[in-house]
């Protein structure tokens, strides 16, 4: 048995550190702050903001939607050929929607092409990193998620200047090019042997121990091998009592010759083991449909978790009514007549820079013993909420600045999402809950944007959209608040954990 190394915390490890940094800063920059090209695609192309909301959110919220699917690329092909097949998407997307024809081109285009990108990139850098790093794995993770903070800072005003110079459309050629050096990135991340470093086990119901294998190869051939040398000394007995009898073909050939033998025994043979695989095939699919069925007994058990449950409905209401403002709030400054002159900085950029820092120090909270982390969040939701409630007060450049930047820190949540949900199902059901979570989170983030920008087409005015974002995010947090009311331990209970149906089949020799 090979003997497992640690994880080298170091050495070549920073540079993936470095690489996994500046991908995410090249492909997350232009998708979230989508913001000051939102306002381009509503002059150019006239359709409404409910509709043209779409273009931004598909290509935050796609990413995580597809998360299962990313995961199972990564895992199939490794980082590195992921990365740099994603740089392609991404970069191709980016240039493709700087010849949209319409609003519907940009939805393919930016929308799922530059969306699907970034979540293969984010599920790539974040796998290179964890079997580079144990005991530092934290500091490289909170390293690189600063990278898209970055992005957005850079991005928001980076593309403001390119649209000013070269238009809507150079902007994107621009910043699509820019999108290429991902496949630098991304030669960079030499792949670490899987013996060097072993990941976490899996959560899926493919990460099955070996022993529950059901058909073992090397014992049916050699039961194949005992069955046929028995009949090969039962026909070498019959084929000399041919010769004696002087029994033969016209064809010269003896009846009881080994070539007759196993010419006649040629079709028996190949019937045994078509028998035999399709023996083997029903025994496989009986195998996985218990498996999956784990799978969703397990699923189903976590929802009995009422934490877990009323952690589901608030980071789904969160994204819904949270991420509208990163997408919306320079529409938001035009339609409340602030001058441009006023802007002394585009105020995605402070919402960018805010997230970095409150990814930083929520981060540092939560490693505080004392600190209950999912009281922190709920902290967060509730704070958030607020904040949202009170953008239709804030009529000037200044006042939107600094909500922009509350909003910016609070978001910065996120470095904290995966503490509470560890301390709510336990470290052994953290990817199966992680992916569940992440999913609805990519579902609000597609669904918010648009709803708010309904909520204008229809009234002409933000007020009633931000009040709807803001009681989304506070219900979120008072549903949270309330599952969280009872004994910390009863959050800490372990989930039982179902034993795994073993199949032992043998195959037969003779069907």
């Amino acid at each position: 048995m090979m003997d497992r190394k640690r994880c080298p915390d170091g050495g070549w490890g920073w540079v993936i550190v470095f690489v996994s940094f500046f991908t995410q800063f090249l492909c997350y920059g232009s998708p979230l702050a989508v913001g000051v090209l939102y306002i381009e695609w509503l002059d150019a192309f006239g359709e409404g903001k409910g509709k043209t909301a779409w273009v931004g959110s598909l290509a935050s919220g796609v990413g995580l939607l597809a998360s299962p699917i990313c995961s199972l690329c990564v895992s199939s092909f490794g980082a590195r050929p992921v990365t740099i097949f994603s740089g392609f998407l991404v970069a191709g997307g980016l240039m493709l929607s700087s010849f949209a024809p319409n609003i519907y081109f940009l939805f393919f285009s930016y929308g799922i092409i530059v969306g699907l990108g970034c979540g293969l990139l984010y599920t790539a850098t974040v796998t290179i990193t964890c079997q580079y790093f144990d005991s530092r794995r934290g500091l490289a993770l909170g390293l690189i998620s600063t990278g898209s903070s970055v992005g957005l800072f850079i991005y928001a005003a980076l593309q403001k200047m390119l649209i000013d110079f070269y238009g809507l459309d150079g902007c994107l050629l621009i910043v699509g090019a820019l999108a290429l050096n991902i496949l630098a990135c991304g030669s960079l991340m030499r792949p670490l042997q899987v013996s060097d470093c072993p990941l976490p086990e899996k959560a899926a119901p493919d990460s099955v121990p070996d022993r529950y294998s059901m058909y073992n190869e090397r014992e049916a051939s050699q039961e194949e091998g005992r069955t046929m040398l028995e009949k090969s000394r039962g026909d070498e007995a019959h084929c000399k009592a041919a010769l004696v009898s002087g029994d033969w073909r016209p064809d010269g050939i003896l009846l009881g010759s080994p070539t007759a033998v196993v010419h006649m025994q040629e079709p028996e043979t190949y019937r045994q083991r078509v028998a035999r695989q399709t023996y083997f095939c029903k025994q496989l699919a009986k195998r996985k449909w218990q498996l999956y069925k784990n799978y969703c007994g397990e699923t189903v058990s976590l929802f009995k978790n009422k934490v877990f449950s009323a952690l589901f409905i608030a980071i789904l209401l969160f994204d819904i009514g949270g991420f509208p403002p990163s997408l919306l709030m320079e529409d938001v400054a035009r339609s409340s007549h602030v001058k441009e002159e006023e802007f002394t900085m585009p105020l995605i950029s402070i919402i960018g820079i805010m997230t970095a820092v409150g990814k930083l120090l929520l981060g540092i909270l939560a490693d505080f013993k004392w600190l209950n982390t999912l009281y922190l969040y709920v902290a967060t939701l509730i704070t958030m909420g607020l904040a949202l409630c009170a953008i239709p007060f804030a009529k000037s450049y200044v006042t939107l600045a600094m909500l922009s930047a509350v909003l910016g820190f609070l978001t910065g949540n996120w470095s904290i999402f995966p503490y509470v949900t560890t301390k709510t199902v336990g470290i052994e059901k953290l990817a199966h809950a992680y992916g569940i979570l992440m999913f609805f989170a990519g579902l609000g983030n597609s669904l918010g944007p648009p709803i708010v920008g309904w909520f204008y087409d229809w009234t002409q005015t933000y007020d009633i959209a931000f009040y709807f974002s803001g009681a989304c995010v506070l219900l979120g947090g008072f549903i949270l608040l309330l599952a969280a009311l009872a004994p910390w331990d009863t959050c800490q209970k372990q989930l039982p954990k179902p034993t795994p149906t073993t199949f032992l089949y043998k195959v037969a020799a003779n069907v």
